[in-house]
């Protein structure tokens, strides 16, 4: 018998709920991303695996919603790309080091301590020159109610960042306030941390 989660439940719809678009950030540093070895964590139903596949990366896609994921293999079907999914749950996921030139975390709230293991990992995970793209809800989106979890623990900030992902250089990374429109979940004002950061040569 499979084991099924809340996404499982959410996704349960022939509807995108965060839209067949990527993330605007993501989108912004296109000209900035290693083509290569990428992950996207977190990834639900699959958009920003498709966009960047259609760019040449070579993708995984892993969520713990096999819902999610199988939503993210028709998107590429349609878009005529292929993309790799692996079913788990983001804070136990074991990640080989120095085998990702990208890896990309688009809203991806685990709780506090299962996102530090991963952060501790995407480290190592990543090659020299490699690159860690995150964008995320700061506790201030409490305040505005337009998306992501009403849990502080799933939260996360600038300072918090720094400390997990430490052993990487930062070229990017802001707490700002932006217009976040993807699909019906995330939709109006939000409070946003954005990070950038690279492993050295």
């Amino acid at each position: 018998m499979t084991n099924t989660t809340p996404w499982d439940e959410r996704y349960a719809t022939e509807d995108y709920l965060y839209g067949t678009e990527p993330n605007d950030f993501l989108l912004s540093m296109e000209e900035h991303l290693p083509v290569g070895m990428t992950l996207c964590v977190g990834e639900g139903e699959g958009r920003n695996a498709v966009w960047l596949a259609e760019r040449g990366h070579r993708v995984t896609a892993v969520d713990a919603s096999a819902v999610g994921l199988e939503k993210a293999k028709r998107l590429a079907k349609k878009r005529g790309v292929k993309i790799k999914t692996e079913v788990a749950d983001i804070g136990n996921y074991f990640l080989e080091d120095n085998s990702y030139d990208l890896i990309v975390s688009i809203y991806a709230h685990a709780a506090r301590d299962a996102r530090r293991k991963l952060h501790r990992t995407v480290v190592k995970a990543l090659r020299p020159g490699g690159m860690f793209l995150l964008e995320a809800y700061t506790p201030k989106q409490l305040l505005y109610k337009t998306g992501g979890p009403p849990d502080v623990n799933k939260l996360m900030t600038l300072d918090d960042l720094r400390e997990e992902l430490h052993g990487l250089t930062f070229v990017h990374d802001m707490e700002i306030e932006r217009e976040v429109i993807e699909g019906t979940l995330h939709t109006g004002r939000g409070a946003v941390v954005q990070v950038v950061a690279v492993k050295s040569n």
